[in-house]
């Protein structure tokens, strides 16, 4: 009887695991959370999230690469989204990893004069150090490094 309550507890975990990585992939951490938040034994999730990552499901280096390309798109900075990934529960070497094959390709500086060229635009009628002000706010909240943002800042 208990064996067989285990088994559809764990095709239970399996099927809202497979929901959830349906929208989205999910970090181990991540999927061990809503886990957890839906009630399941912790036996339950350890089995379940060593047969996502058996399967490949589950893995935080392809999370970790999917996450910052997708984010990369909003643009966000590199501080960013090395915060980010470490809120996901990725291991600080995965998150080196990933961030260093895409710093190839990324220039954070021309990214952030576009940025604070298009911020600036629409800050017109502002007093321009005011302008500046918000310009340097809201590139720090994406998650550029200060220096790139001060030197942007000097230039405009």
């Amino acid at each position: 009887m208990n064996k067989k309550r285990d088994s559809q507890a764990l095709l239970k975990a399996r099927n809202y695991a497979f929901l959830l990585l349906k929208f989205r992939l999910r970090s181990e951490k991540e999927m061990r959370e809503r886990l957890k938040r839906k009630n399941f034994d912790q036996g339950i999730i350890k089995e379940t999230l060593s047969f996502l990552k058996s399967k490949s499901f589950i893995d935080d280096s392809i999370f970790a690469r999917e996450w910052i390309e997708a984010r990369l798109k909003k643009p966000l900075g590199i501080l960013r989204l090395r915060q980010e990934l470490g809120l996901k529960g990725i291991d600080e070497k995965i998150i080196d990893s990933a961030l260093l094959q895409i710093k190839e390709d990324y220039s954070e500086q021309v990214i952030v004069k576009a940025l604070a060229l298009a911020r600036l635009a629409k800050l017109k009628d502002l007093e321009p150090n005011k302008a500046k002000q918000r310009i340097y706010g809201y590139l720090l909240r994406r998650g550029f490094s200060p220096e790139v943002v001060i030197d942007t800042i000097k230039q405009l």
